[in-house]
């Protein structure tokens, strides 16, 4: 029997199994629309390939990390013992702000192509889920060192939760595991980290790409409003497909250059009865909502300002997050180009805090 044959036969008996022939004709027919804006297209798989990246490196530091007490050892066990356990790390640690920052900007695209309209309402909450998990995964890994800084900037973090009035001071005990971060907060953390999270991560990111496969890329309403026949479009499978592994290509090359040339450093072993170092802060993800905090405290001091804090930054959230039935369709009208400001503000409004944040820190 050729080695043809052998190949053909093997097909066959998956084929007939798995349908791969349907699969492949599905591949050849979809298409991806080409125009001016289709730049943004790439975001959504940029971020895909950074959450391979962390899967693949966590599992590799999983296998020297040791939860609790002994958490900081295991680090620089693995930081400056292991060979090359410095750049799994970093790696790890890189690749998981660039994939924060990767869904900000594919949640922007997503926005102002309109794309949360009819009938992609469900892509637009579970891409928002994506990224309220992603930003726990990057809150839950920051704490693992255990490191002073990490220590010290998770009390501080903490503190925003714990704003929220009646259940926010027990849920930030409960994630504490005590009055104080201590090493049970690290179990907890690491729980939350490796199991929680990709248990439900993992399920809502198969659920949202399986949207993205059904109902197809949106376009922008300018090429909407252009007759069929003037529309471009290429195939997903090669074309759109190679030029996503291009993209896929390019972001390894500036996470190994950040990795490489910025390792993530390993602070000082915590001392919990030394005090806080100056500037400590959350991670910029969560600069935004600290500050807003701080700017609100500052005119009405005491746990007025905090609760009038945490209730703006809820009322933005729940505003963004129904969105698409505000602007449900082509033909709203004045209704869409209110949402297009409220963008701008939204994105205004996180660039202005956050740079406010850094700056008042120096």
């Amino acid at each position: 029997m050729t080695t043809k044959k052998i190949a053909s036969t093997v097909y066959d008996w998956a084929d007939e199994r798995l349908g791969l022939t349907d699969l492949a004709a599905f591949a050849r027919h979809k298409t991806v629309p080409v125009h001016a804006q289709s730049c943004w297209y790439y975001w959504g798989g940029i971020t895909l390939f950074l959450f391979l990246v962390q899967c693949f490196t966590g599992v590799l530091l999983l296998v020297y990390y040791r939860p609790g007490a002994e958490a900081y050892e295991s680090v620089h066990q693995i930081t400056f013992t292991m060979h090359f356990g410095w750049l799994i790390r970093s790696i790890h640690s890189w690749s998981a702000n660039l994939m924060i920052f990767s869904i900000l900007v594919h949640m922007f695209s997503v926005f102002f192509m309109k794309a949360y309209r009819k009938p992609r309402e469900f892509g637009w909450f579970s891409g928002l889920g994506l990224l309220a998990l992603a930003s726990v995964f990057g809150f839950s890994g920051y704490l693992l060192p255990m490191d002073e800084l990490s220590y010290f900037a998770t009390k501080v973090g903490l503190q925003i939760p714990a704003t929220i009035p009646w259940i926010g001071p027990v849920m930030a005990s409960m994630l504490r595991g005590g009055p104080d971060v201590s090493e049970f907060t690290v179990q907890r953390f690491f729980a939350l980290h490796v199991v929680v999270l990709p248990a439900l991560f993992i399920p809502l990111l198969c659920f949202h790409l399986w949207l993205v496969q059904r109902h197809g890329n949106a376009m922008p309403e300018s090429e909407e409003n252009k007759p069929a026949a003037e529309r471009k479009s290429e195939p997903f499978v090669p074309v759109f497909l190679r030029k996503d592994l291009a993209m896929w290509l390019i972001a390894l090359n500036v996470l190994a250059l950040l990795a490489s040339v910025f390792p993530w450093a390993l602070g000082k072993q915590l001392d919990p009865l030394a005090p806080a170092p100056a500037g400590i802060h959350p991670e910029w993800y969560f600069m935004s909502p600290f500050e807003l905090l701080k700017m609100i405290g500052a005119i009405l001091p005491g746990e007025a300002g905090e609760i009038a804090g945490i209730l703006l930054f809820t009322l933005a959230i729940v505003l963004w997050l129904l969105i698409p039935f505000y602007d449900p369709t082509k033909e709203s009208g004045r209704r869409a180009r209110v949402a297009h400001y409220f963008g701008l503000l939204m994105i205004f409004g996180l660039a202005a805090t956050t740079v406010i944040g850094y700056w008042t820190l120096r």
